[in-house]
C-alpha cells in the first residue's frame, strides 16, 4: 500500500459509515420499484465495505469485482429484456453505486460516490414528484453536500454533522439562482432528450378501449384524474359527465375508438341551449393517451387541441406531462344533424353469429314498441326492473360476454350496463356508441376546485334518434340511481369497500386530506406544470416577452444576486477585533519581542511565561502573574469579565513600568 492510501485509509474508514449512511437515503425510495435482489446487493455490498474497513483489510480483487459488475448487469438484462429503460437504467444505476463501495480506496473514491449520489437523486423525480419526495430529495442533497465538505477536513470525516449548517447556508445561497434560472430561463416545448418507452408505462387512467373488467378496475383507484376550477358555481352533480374518448369499433368484447376510415357521424353541427357556456380551466394529470378531458359537451378549448368525430378533446400528442387548459362547455345540447346510410350501417353494426340471445332479446323489445325512443325507454325500464347489481368485483364472464352478463351473472360495472345497452341497440337497429370518461367529482373547499379521482372513471351510451340527434343514455344510473347522484361510495352495496377517498365525505383526516390535495394542488400548477404556456403568459404579464427584455432580465437578475452573495460573504468574513484580554496579552508579548524573546506561533501562555522567566529569573514572579491573569480571563468558567480584563491590564502595565527588561537599554539576566 502506498504513502498516499495509507494516509488516507484512516480517513476512509471514518467517513465511510456516514457514506453508506447516505447513499442508503438516496436509494431507498427506489428500494420500492427494484427487485428484490438489486437492494439486498446494494445492502450487502456496503456491509461488506464496512466488514472489511473495520478489520483493516484490503477490498476485494479485482476479478472479483468484474465477476461481480458482470453478473450484476446479466441478471438486470435478463429481468428486464433491456438496459435502456428507465426501469431498467435506474436498477443499472443503483446495483454500480452499490458495487463501487467495493472498491472504494481514498477520498476521491468518496467524491466519485457522492456525485454519483446527486445524480441518483434526481432520478427519484421520474417516478414520484411529489412535494414530499421534493422535501426528501433536498434532505438527500443537504447530507450529501455535508459529507463532501466534510471530507475537505480531515479531523472532522467521522463527524460530517458537524457541516449540516454550512451546507444548508450553500443550498439557500443556490436557491435565488434556481429560481431566477426556474422563471426566467426559456422553456423548450418538449423534452430535451426522449424518455425510453417504458417510463410511461406506469400511467393510471382510460384507455382508448373498453372490456368488460377494464374500469371496474380503475374504480380501485384513489389516484387524481384531473383537478378543475370553474369561473363560477360548478355544475350540480348529475350534470357531472367528463367526456372523453368515444368508442364505435366493436368485435364482440371489446369497444375501440373509430378509425380514421370510419365515416363521419354528423356531429359537426350542435344546438346549444340558450343557458350560457360553463367555462373552467382543467389540470389534467399524465395518462399517455392523446384524449383531453371536458365537461359533455365541449364547444371550445385552449390551444393545442382539437374536437375529432365523436365530440371529444384530442391533443397533438400523447399526454405525458401534466398540462393545463382552458375549456368552454354546454350542459344541454343537441349533437349531429343526420346519418347516412353508410354511417348508419357502421354504428349498427355487430359481429357476425355474436350474442344470439342479446339479438333476440332486441328483436322482441322492436315488435313490443312502436318508435326508436319507446324502444330505448322499454330498454332502461328493463334494467330498472331485472335484478341487476351494481358492483366492484364482478364474476368473470366466459364465452359470449355480453349474453353471459346479460342472462346469467347480471352484475357488473359501468362498463358492462353501457356495453351491453349499446349492443341491445344496434341489435334493434339503433346507431349506438359507448363514451368513456368520469362521472362526478367532488369540490375542496380548501383550494376552491373540484377533484376528479379515478374512482369517478364512467362509461355511458350515446344512441342516435333522427328527431334529437346523438343522445346521452345512462343505462348505469337506472341499476344504481346513487351512482350519478352521489358518486361511487353512494351506489356500492353494503360490505364493498370502495378506494380510501371515495368512502367517507367528512372528519378530521378527509379535511386533512383535502388541505394536503390543495397543498400538493398549487405545487403541480405553479413548479410541475410550469411549462411553456405557463411562462409566456407570466413573461407578458412582466412586460418581458421579447428576446432582449428577456435576456437583461435573466443577465440582471442573476448579476444582482451574485452581487448580493458576495457582498454578504465579504461582511461576514471581515476579521473581528480581538477580545480585551487577547489584545492586553499581545501587547505583553510584544514587549518581550522587542527585547529578543517572540512568541513561537503554537507555543501557549504557560510554555511562553516559564520560557521568559528562565530568561529574566528575576521578574519571573510578574510574568507569572501576568500569564495567570491572562488565563483567567481568556479561558476562566465565566468568560471575559470586565473585573478580570482590568485586572490583566493592570498586570500588564505594572510589568511595563517596573520591569527592567521593558525599558529600552535594561537587562535583568545579568548579560553585558
Amino acid at each position: 500500500m502506498t504513502a498516499t492510501a495509507t494516509a488516507a485509509a484512516p480517513n476512509l474508514r471514518r467517513s465511510l459509515p456516514w457514506l453508506a449512511a447516505g447513499l442508503g437515503l438516496v436509494i431507498a425510495p427506489h428500494a420500492f420499484h427494484l427487485p428484490p435482489w438489486v437492494t439486498a446487493v446494494v445492502v450487502a455490498c456496503a456491509g461488506a465495505r464496512l466488514l472489511l474497513a473495520r478489520q483493516g483489510r484490503r477490498p476485494p480483487g479485482r476479478w472479483l469485482r468484474a465477476l461481480a459488475v458482470v453478473t450484476g448487469v446479466s441478471g438486470i438484462y435478463l429481468g428486464y429484456d433491456t438496459l435502456l429503460g428507465l426501469h431498467a437504467g435506474v436498477a443499472l444505476l443503483c446495483l454500480l453505486m452499490g458495487l463501487k463501495l467495493l472498491e472504494l480506496r481514498g477520498s476521491r473514491d468518496i467524491v466519485v460516490l457522492v456525485v454519483f449520489g446527486y445524480f441518483l437523486t434526481a432520478t427519484q423525480f421520474l417516478f414520484n414528484d411529489s412535494l414530499l419526495m421534493a422535501a426528501y430529495m433536498l434532505a438527500a442533497v443537504w447530507a450529501l453536500t455535508a459529507l463532501l465538505i466534510a471530507l475537505q477536513d480531515r479531523t472532522a470525516a467521522d463527524r460530517p454533522w458537524r457541516y449540516g449548517r454550512l451546507a444548508a447556508a450553500m443550498l439557500g445561497q443556490s436557491l435565488p439562482v434556481m429560481l431566477i434560472l426556474f422563471v426566467l430561463f426559456p422553456r423548450i416545448p418538449g423534452p430535451l432528450w426522449g424518455m425510453p418507452d417504458d417510463a410511461y408505462a406506469g400511467m393510471t387512467g382510460l384507455s382508448d378501449e373498453m372490456t368488460p373488467g377494464a374500469i371496474s378496475q380503475l374504480g380501485r383507484s384513489d389516484e387524481v384524474a384531473l383537478r378543475v376550477e370553474f369561473d363560477d358555481a360548478p355544475p350540480a352533480y348529475p350534470r357531472r359527465y367528463w367526456r372523453g374518448p368515444v368508442l364505435a369499433r366493436y368485435d364482440g368484447r371489446s369497444w375501440r375508438r373509430a378509425g380514421d376510415s370510419a365515416p363521419a357521424a354528423g356531429d359537426a353541427s350542435r344546438l346549444v341551449s340558450t343557458r350560457a357556456p360553463t367555462d373552467y380551466t382543467v389540470t389534467l394529470e399524465p395518462h399517455n393517451q392523446r384524449w383531453l378531458l371536458a365537461l359533455d359537451m365541449p364547444v371550445e378549448a385552449g390551444r393545442g387541441s382539437r374536437a375529432p368525430r365523436g365530440g371529444y378533446l384530442q391533443a397533438s400528442g400523447p399526454v405525458r406531462e401534466r398540462i393545463r387548459y382552458d375549456a368552454s362547455s354546454v350542459i344541454a345540447y343537441r349533437l349531429g344533424t343526420g346519418l347516412t346510410r353508410k354511417q348508419q350501417a357502421y354504428y349498427t353494426d355487430l359481429p357476425d353469429g355474436a350474442h344470439p340471445r342479446t339479438r333476440q332479446l332486441a328483436s322482441r323489445w322492436r315488435a313490443q314498441t312502436g318508435s326508436d325512443r319507446a324502444l330505448v325507454e322499454h330498454g332502461l325500464r328493463h334494467f330498472r326492473r331485472e335484478p341487476f347489481h351494481y358492483t366492484l368485483q364482478p364474476p368473470r364472464l366466459d364465452g359470449d360476454t355480453t349474453d353471459a352478463f346479460l342472462f346469467d351473472t347480471r352484475s357488473g360495472f359501468c362498463e358492462h350496463y353501457a356495453g351491453a345497452f349499446a349492443v341491445l341497440m344496434r341489435a334493434a337497429g339503433i346507431p349506438a356508441r359507448v363514451v368513456t370518461g368520469y362521472m362526478g367529482g367532488r369540490m375542496n373547499p380548501a383550494g376552491d376546485y373540484m377533484i376528479v379521482r379515478q374512482s369517478d372513471a364512467h362509461a355511458w351510451v350515446e344512441v342516435w334518434l333522427d328527431d334529437r340527434g346523438w343522445l346521452r343514455v345512462d343505462p348505469t344510473a337506472y341499476v344504481a340511481p346513487e351512482r350519478v347522484e352521489r358518486g361511487l361510495a353512494g351506489a356500492l352495496p353494503d360490505g364493498e369497500a370502495g378506494p380510501g377517498a371515495a368512502v367517507g365525505a367528512g372528519g378530521l383526516l378527509q379535511r386533512l386530506h383535502l388541505q394536503w390535495d390543495a397543498v400538493n394542488a398549487y405545487w403541480h400548477r405553479w413548479v410541475l406544470a410550469y411549462g411553456p404556456s405557463l411562462q409566456q403568459q407570466l413573461l407578458q404579464q412582466l412586460r418581458l416577452d421579447s428576446w432582449p427584455r428577456l435576456a437583461l432580465a435573466l443577465a440582471a437578475g442573476i448579476a444582482l444576486t451574485l452581487a448580493a452573495l458576495t457582498f454578504s460573504l465579504l461582511r461576514r468574513d471581515r476579521p473581528l477585533p480581538p477580545d480585551p484580554a487577547a489584545a492586553a496579552w499581545g501587547e505583553f508579548c510584544r514587549l518581550l519581542a522587542r527585547r529578543g524573546l517572540p512568541r513561537a506561533p503554537d507555543e501557549g501562555p504557560r510554555d511562553y511565561a516559564r520560557r521568559a522567566a528562565r530568561r529574566w529569573p528575576r521578574d519571573a514572579d510578574a510574568i507569572d502573574t501576568v500569564a495567570t491573569r491572562y488565563e483567567i480571563a481568556r479561558y476562566g468558567r465565566g468568560g471575559v469579565g470586565a473585573a478580570e480584563v482590568r485586572a490583566l491590564r493592570q498586570a500588564v502595565r505594572a510589568f511595563r513600568s517596573n520591569s527592567p527588561v521593558s525599558r529600552k537599554g535594561r537587562s535583568s539576566s545579568g548579560k553585558r
